[in-house]
C-alpha cells in the first residue's frame, strides 16, 4: 500500500503537480506513521518547487527521515544530492554536510546507483529541475545514449518501451520511450543525426557563416551581410523541427504518467527492467561533457577569428597618392592651398596629404571665373559613413550669396567607391550654370566645382568622378 502511495507521489511530482504530491504524502505519513520511502518522496516534492523555502522544507524532511531511519540509502543519497547542489556561499552548513553523507553512503552501499547519483550531483543536471533547458538536456542525453548502444533505432525504441512499461510512473523513462519511438520512425534519420551530431552540425554551420562574413569583410564587399544571416537562419531551421518533436514526446509522456498516477501499482514496477532484475536506473546527466567543452572552444576560436577580422577591417582604409596637375584638360592651374581649405575641420591626425587648385583658360583675365576648382585630401578616414557625405558633414555645400540651387542629389560612389553628393546652381555674379560634387571614402575626400552648361545629372557625376580620379592614384600603382 505504501509503495502505491509513494509511486503516486513521485508520479505527481514528475508531471508538475508537487503541491498535490505533498498533500498525499503528508496525509499518508500522518495516518500510518513514518516511512522512509514516503519521507523521501515528500522531500523530492519540496525540491521540485526549485525555491529556497522549499529546499529548507526538503532538508527538514530528510532530517526527519534519517532520525527514524538513519541507514536508509535513499534518504542518505537524496540528502547528499541536495547538499551537493547547494551554493556553498548561500548555505555553507548544508553544503558542508554533503561529504559526511557521502562517506556514510559509501559504507552502506559502495556500489549502488544511489551513491553514483549522489557523487555526480554537483556536476550533473537535476532530473527534477523545472528549467526547460535542463529538461531538454536530460531527454537528449538519454536518447543519444540509447541510440548509440542499440544495434538499430528500432531496437533502441523497443528497449526504452520495455523500461517504461516496467515503471509507468517514471517520467524520465516515459520521455525516453516516447522520444526513441518518435525518432526511430521511418524518415527520421536526419532528426536522429541532429540529435547525436548536433554539435558537429552547429560548428559546420558556424564555419560556413563565418567564412561568408570574412569574405564579405575582406574581398566581397558587394555581398550584403544578409546573405550570411540568411544562411545561419536556414541552418538553424532543422533544429526547430527536432525541438518540436522532442517537446511533443515530453507532452505525451507527461500525459501517460499523469494517467498512471492513480492506477494500481503493477507487479513488475519495482522489480523489472534492469539486467539483474532490479529497477532500471538511468545514469546521471553531466552538466557539461569534455566533448562539449571542445566544441565550445572551437566555437569561441571561430568567433574570435571573425571578430579580429572584422575589427582589423574596420580600422583599414585604402591608401592613395595625390597627383596635383599644373594643367587640366587644357586649362592652367593655380594652387589655392593657402587660401582655400574645405577640410579644415578634419583632425590633423587623420590627414596625410591635401591639395586645392583652381583651373582657368590659358588666356583668361586675372579676375576670370574658374572653369574647375578641385580640392582633394587623403588619410585615415576608416570611420567614414555615408551620412557624413549625404548630410553635409564633411564638406558643407553652401551657396547662399553665391548662387541659387536648382537641383541636388545623392550621386552614389565617388572616384574609387564610397559616396558622392552633387548639386547644380546658377552663380549670381556671372549667371553661369555650375555644378559641385563632394565625395568621401575611407581613404580620401574631395570636392570638384565646374561649369555645367547643358549638363544633366549623369554628365555631372561622370565629370566629377573622372576629375577626382585624375587627382587620386591608389598607392603602389
Amino acid at each position: 500500500m505504501r509503495d502505491d502511495v509513494r509511486g503516486r507521489v513521485d508520479a505527481l511530482v514528475a508531471v508538475g503537480r508537487p503541491a498535490e504530491a505533498r498533500t498525499i504524502a503528508r496525509g499518508a505519513l500522518d495516518a500510518d506513521g513514518p516511512d522512509a520511502g514516503l519521507l523521501l518522496a515528500l522531500a523530492r516534492a519540496h525540491l521540485a518547487e526549485d525555491d529556497d523555502d522549499h529546499d529548507d522544507a526538503a532538508e527538514r524532511g530528510f532530517r526527519e527521515g534519517l532520525d527514524a531511519f538513519p541507514d536508509d540509502v535513499g534518504l542518505l543519497a537524496g540528502y547528499a544530492e541536495l547538499c551537493a547542489r547547494t551554493d556553498a556561499l548561500d548555505r555553507p552548513g548544508r553544503h558542508a554536510r554533503g561529504p559526511v553523507l557521502l562517506a556514510r553512503l559509501r559504507e552502506l552501499a559502495p556500489h549502488s546507483t544511489e551513491l553514483l547519483r549522489a557523487e555526480a550531483a554537483g556536476s550533473s543536471v537535476s532530473t527534477d529541475a523545472k528549467n526547460s533547458v535542463s529538461v531538454r538536456r536530460v531527454q537528449s542525453f538519454d536518447a543519444v545514449r540509447v541510440f548509440a548502444e542499440a544495434p538499430t533505432p528500432q531496437a533502441a525504441a523497443a528497449q526504452a518501451a520495455q523500461w517504461a512499461a516496467a515503471a509507468p510512473r517514471d517520467l524520465r523513462l516515459a520521455v525516453l520511450a516516447e522520444t526513441t519511438c518518435a525518432l526511430a520512425a521511418a524518415g527520421r534519420t536526419w532528426a536522429r543525426l541532429l540529435l547525436r551530431r548536433g554539435h558537429e552540425y552547429r560548428l559546420a554551420a558556424g564555419v560556413v557563416v563565418a567564412l561568408l562574413v570574412v569574405l564579405r569583410i575582406t574581398v566581397l564587399p558587394a555581398v550584403p551581410f544578409g546573405v550570411a544571416t540568411g544562411v545561419g537562419l536556414l541552418a538553424g531551421l532543422p533544429f526547430l523541427g527536432l525541438r518540436k518533436q522532442l517537446r511533443a514526446a515530453r507532452e505525451r509522456a507527461a500525459e501517460q504518467v499523469a494517467a498512471a498516477a492513480f492506477e494500481a501499482v503493477p507487479d513488475n514496477e519495482a522489480g523489472v527492467g534492469g539486467e539483474e532484475g532490479g529497477p532500471t536506473q538511468l545514469p546521471p546527466v553531466p552538466r557539461v561533457t569534455p566533448r562539449e567543452y571542445a566544441f565550445a572552444g572551437a566555437g569561441l576560436a571561430l568567433l574570435l577569428i571573425v571578430g579580429v577580422t572584422a575589427y582589423a577591417s574596420s580600422l583599414a582604409y585604402p591608401r592613395y597618392d595625390i597627383v596635383a596637375h599644373d594643367t587640366l584638360r587644357g586649362l592652367k592651374g593655380f594652387n589655392l592651398r593657402e587660401e582655400f581649405d574645405p577640410f579644415g575641420a578634419v583632425p590633423d591626425s587623420e590627414l596625410e596629404e591635401s591639395t586645392a587648385r583652381v583651373y582657368v583658360a590659358e588666356d583668361a583675365a586675372p579676375d576670370a571665373a574658374a572653369e574647375y576648382l578641385v580640392a582633394v585630401t587623403t588619410g585615415d578616414f576608416h570611420q567614414m559613413r555615408k551620412s557624413y557625405v549625404y548630410d553635409g558633414g564633411i564638406v558643407p555645400v553652401e551657396t547662399a550669396g553665391v548662387g541659387s540651387v536648382h537641383d541636388s542629389w545623392r550621386a552614389g560612389a565617388g572616384p574609387y567607391g564610397g559616396w558622392m553628393r552633387c548639386l547644380r546652381y546658377t552663380e549670381v555674379a556671372t549667371g553661369t550654370l555650375r555644378a559641385m560634387c563632394v565625395w568621401a571614402d575611407k581613404g580620401s575626400m574631395g570636392m570638384v566645382l565646374f561649369t555645367a552648361e547643358d549638363k544633366n545629372r549623369d554628365t555631372v557625376e561622370d565629370t566629377a568622378r573622372s576629375v577626382g580620379a585624375d587627382f587620386l592614384r591608389p598607392a603602389g600603382d
